[in-house]
């Protein structure tokens, strides 16, 4: 089976760098997985982007080393499976707030003995190899998104479940839960203190620590802090950013050329 380069990189304590994919294109999911990502998200929550087009992301980025994950929309075990048969080697899943949550979570993930995930690869198999079915539980990581209250109530809970591999801190989410300003880097007092408590629990229990963040600046800074997986920025944002650049230095100098033909 193909090798998953997000354990082979943690395995040598190394850090992943995460990508994220708002817009539904295989054109863009290809330029972005060009860059040198070791991980692209497909965003099927918060993004726009659908299933057949993820499939068509996902068949984009497997032309690169860059490792194709996916955040689902939710914690529908349906919905898991369908996108690991797509060939995510990877499921960040939101708001898991106990331990029941993330044991549906990791159940969904593998399939049996360790789990309930029903048999079906059809485009797995093409990406991870035809032994995928034998190695895919072994392969495949989870990761369960902290970014509530309740979460960070039953933390210990959720961190001792056998088969987690990975917590992901959605600061934004988490702001809100916690009353604050949402936000990805320059976060609340209590957030702080919320993320700090996330790292060494998940240290303890042996469970990688993973983050959201806004700049690069930051994400360094988390990567020095002991977290693992840091994502930064998105497609969109980052399209968004580009533009915005290129645009303030053109009015800047349209501006110019005007003032100085006076």
């Amino acid at each position: 089976m193909r090798e998953n380069r997000i354990r082979s990189i943690w395995k040598n304590g190394g850090a992943v760098v995460n990508g994220w994919l708002a817009i539904p294109s295989s054109f863009s999911a290809e330029v972005m997985a060009h860059q040198g990502w070791d991980t692209l998200t497909v965003d099927l929550q918060h993004g726009v982007t659908d299933y057949a087009s993820a499939v068509a992301m996902f068949t984009a980025i497997s032309t690169t080393p860059t490792v194709p994950i996916a955040r689902v929309p939710w914690l529908d075990p349906g919905i898991i499976m369908k996108t690991l048969d797509a060939g995510a080697y990877g499921i960040i899943c939101p708001m898991v707030n106990c331990r029941e949550d993330a044991e549906k979570f990791v159940r969904a993930c593998r399939y049996p003995p360790e789990g309930g995930r029903s048999l079906g690869p059809i485009r797995a198999t093409l990406y991870g190899g035809a032994d995928y079915p034998q190695k895919a539980n072994e392969t495949i990581v989870t990761l369960a998104m902290i970014e509530t209250r309740q979460a960070l109530d039953k933390l210990d809970e959720i961190l001792s479940v056998k088969g987690l591999d990975a917590v992901y801190i959605g600061p934004a989410d988490l702001s809100l839960s916690l009353g604050c300003t949402p936000t990805f880097d320059d976060v609340g007092k209590p957030v702080a203190e919320a993320i700090d408590m996330v790292l060494a629990k998940a240290n303890e229990h042996g469970v990688i620590p993973c983050i959201h963040n806004g700049t690069p600046e930051m994400a360094l800074k988390r990567i020095e802090r002991g977290f693992r997986l840091v994502t930064i920025g998105s497609d969109s944002r980052l399209m968004t950013a580009g533009a915005q650049q290129v645009m303030s230095k053109m009015r800047s100098g349209v501006k110019a050329t005007a003032a100085s033909a006076y």
